[in-house]
């Protein structure tokens, strides 16, 4: 659809925008069940955007290009638009500006003014973008793997039967495959739909695995909190109840979890749950699109495609990716980011606007990825001044832009909060340096990367094996790369230069993350490599290119993707979970070990939730006056299950303890993991037998024989 659109001249294109803006008014305003969701995210997450790309005449883009640009600048489209929506209401007294009919006229109004502008522009002028993707019968069989993700997961929560993900998992690995050995029957005009199927397949097969939040260990709980505050006000903002917390501050000034899914929601008629596990997902999925997008620039089509083939193997694209969901907007920004500056098909007043667009949508959607591109700007910026070679890609202009919109927003938006955070990581790390000799001091993850952390199992040594092939491939691939630029002594640096950079400082942040004790703790191992990943993977590929290349050249081919194969295929087999399902070893996965998992890792780590709590958290946020009566919960159930489905923020409970007084108590919970498990969970794990003083004086005032309420009457 979007790509016949893209092809239509302007006088087709208005009409076709006037008659989808009359379907959208009709689906949502008779609330049409099904249409009103597909039509609504159509539209929203694809139209604005695209009428923007046809108003700044965007006609050397191709269809992947207009694509990822078009749900790009719509969404921070939405985010602006609805921000404007509130600061206007706030004006003029108006209570809830992000209810359902405001946000209706003020979108579909701006994108039809936007539209007019756009035929005004292009009356005399054929649009005609490249055509990139192939739409052919045989493109559509791929739809089937995510059909056969959502179908498998769905099974596993109902039936607890994961047979249907192993058969999707192995569907999605035989296609990687088929497409490096079956070169002459499988078009590269297919990457781009099957990359994109993949991401699909590999991010619903984990967020419908519950039919409520999974945290994977991250923050959704609080977004959820930020999201729901917003949209039962109707407007943007913190209660001064809530302002004593600064991590619910930070949360709050995020667009991207506060007005966007607000104005998903309110339009499109669905529930906070669904959101989270489709609609983000969905945009999420074009990602690694345009990663792929960046790097066929340099590397080519094929090589790219294996790139971003590594990239989703790694389990946290596709686990602990769900409790980020800014994080989840902040990437796309992100990598929409890089190729402005990076493409040369962007006219200079074009790239000014959408890195201004994007920078603002990178800066309102998670600081700690804004903070991450403002360090790999600076940096490649620096270099090249200091190598005598400034570039017109990478400005002092835009980084300033950049730097100067970063600290007007933190500072000033979010009340200080997200800065104050920022000195105090810096304050952490610096503290952590006495320890610089002490392994213990680094996060478990950096141990276990560099084999100083024992494998459980024979299969785990394996399995790191396969981890560490990648990364001896990518510093292959490095060290190749960057001998190859070293040797060009006097020679001026071709276009390439710049993302190379960018790869030198991601090996150095990569470096810092080992050495320095405590910094890998301020976003987390896992989540910086999957970012730095955005710059590494081509380096793995290249890595493998750099092994073989002294064979022949029809040997060097079959070498390359033998080796690809024989690394990234088992490595994302075992990242995935699907070795420790066949082999009956426990994992990490949740899709595919839910029923075998440790239910304090499952409930503990990974934040999930039955359906007997949020019943339990249903009936206190229904029927007690925790406001007046001091209430009680383990440290997971303040911040997951009451935060998130009792809307009872986790600094408004008392975390019990062992030691916690009887007379401190006015209403305890019981969650699902203290209640049968019979462990609560705070700074150690506990036995509920240590609690028998607090239920023998205490009355049960609600059960459902999972989650269990008692009340203190003599508090």
């Amino acid at each position: 659809m979007m790509s016949a659109i893209t092809h239509l001249n302007s006088k087709s294109f208005m009409v076709i925008l006037i008659l989808l803006q009359l379907l959208l008014y009709v689906t949502i305003i008779f609330n049409i069940p099904i249409a009103r969701q597909v039509v609504g995210f159509t539209y929203f997450t694809f139209i604005p955007g695209l009428v923007i790309v046809k108003l700044l005449k965007f006609d050397k883009f191709n269809d992947i290009e207009t694509v990822l640009f078009s749900v790009g600048l719509s969404i921070v489209y939405l985010m602006l638009v609805g921000l404007f929506v509130n600061e206007l209401g706030s004006l003029f007294s108006f209570s809830n500006p992000l209810s359902q009919y405001p946000l209706l006229i003020a979108l579909s109004g701006v994108t039809f003014i936007l539209g007019v502008g756009a035929y005004v522009r292009n009356k005399n002028y054929d649009f005609q973008s490249v055509s990139s993707f192939d739409f052919s019968a045989k493109s559509l069989i791929l739809i089937l793997l995510p059909i056969l993700s959502v179908v498998g997961a769905m099974w596993v929560n109902v039936y607890q039967n994961n047979l249907l993900l192993i058969f999707t998992i192995s569907a999605i690995a035989i296609t990687f495959i088929a497409v490096l050995i079956l070169k002459r029957y499988v078009s590269q005009k297919y990457y781009p739909i099957i990359i994109f199927v993949i991401a699909l397949s590999l991010l619903f097969h984990s967020s419908i695995i519950s039919n409520h939040f999974v945290s994977f260990g991250s923050d959704v709980y609080i977004e959820n909190f930020a999201f729901q505050t917003t949209a039962q006000n109707g407007n943007w903002g913190l209660p001064s109840s809530l302002s004593f917390s600064s991590e619910l501050s930070r949360v709050n000034s995020m667009l991207s979890v506060t007005i966007l899914p607000t104005i998903y929601s309110s339009l499109l008629n669905i529930d906070s749950t669904l959101m989270y596990k489709l609609i983000y997902p969905l945009i999420f999925a074009f990602v690694p699109l345009a990663l792929y997008q960046l790097w066929q620039m340099y590397i080519g089509k094929k090589y790219a495609f294996i790139s971003a083939f590594l990239l989703m193997a790694q389990a946290t694209f596709y686990t602990e990716m769900f409790g980020l969901n800014r994080q989840m907007i902040a990437e796309l920004f992100f990598v929409l980011l890089l190729f402005t500056m990076l493409a040369k098909k962007i006219s200079p007043r074009n790239k000014v606007i959408c890195f201004i667009l994007f920078s603002v949508g990178l800066i309102t959607s998670h600081y700690a990825i804004a903070e991450i591109f403002l360090f790999f700007t600076t940096f490649a910026f620096i270099t090249l001044i200091i190598m005598k070679r400034p570039s017109r890609k990478i400005t002092l202009g835009m980084i300033s832009i950049f730097f100067v919109m970063m600290f007007v927003w933190y500072i000033y938006v979010s009340n200080g909060a997200v800065f104050a955070s920022f000195t105090e990581f810096g304050d952490y790390v610096y503290r952590q340096l006495g320890d610089f000799f002490n392994l213990g001091a680094r996060q478990q993850t950096v141990l276990r990367g560099l084999g100083l952390e024992a494998a459980p199992t024979i299969w785990n040594t394996i399995s790191r094996a396969f981890a560490y092939a990648t990364q001896i491939l990518i510093v292959v691939g490095f060290a190749g790369f960057l001998s190859k630029r070293l040797s060009k002594e006097g020679a001026n640096f071709d276009p390439k230069s710049e993302y190379f950079l960018f790869g030198l400082a991601a090996m150095g942040l990569l470096g810092a993350l080992i050495i320095v004790p405590g910094l890998a703790n301020t976003l987390n191992m896992t989540r910086f490599y999957h970012i730095l990943l955005f710059f590494l993977a081509p380096f793995c590929v290249i890595g493998i290119a750099n092994i073989t290349r002294f064979a022949s050249k029809r040997r060097e081919q079959i070498l390359s993707i033998a080796v690809a194969i024989g690394v990234i295929v088992p490595y994302f087999f075992f990242q995935t979970g699907f070795v420790y399902a066949f082999t009956g070893t426990d994992s990490y996965s949740l899709s595919l070990n839910l029923n075998g998992m440790d239910p304090i890792r499952l409930y503990n780590h990974f934040g999930y939730i039955s359906d007997q709590d949020v019943a339990s958290a249903q009936w206190i946020a229904n029927n007690v006056d925790y406001k007046q009566t001091p209430l009680y919960a383990d440290i997971s159930s303040r911040s997951a299950i009451l935060t998130t489905y009792a809307m009872i923020f986790y600094g408004s409970t008392g975390s019990i303890s062992n030691v916690t007084p009887l007379q401190d108590i006015g209403i305890l919970y019981m969650n699902k993991l203290n209640v049968v498990a019979g462990v609560v969970t705070g700074s150690d794990l506990w036995s509920t037998d240590e609690f028998s003083y607090i239920f023998t004086n205490t009355n049960k005032i609600y059960s459902n024989g999972a989650g269990d309420v008692y009340f203190n009457p003599f508090q």
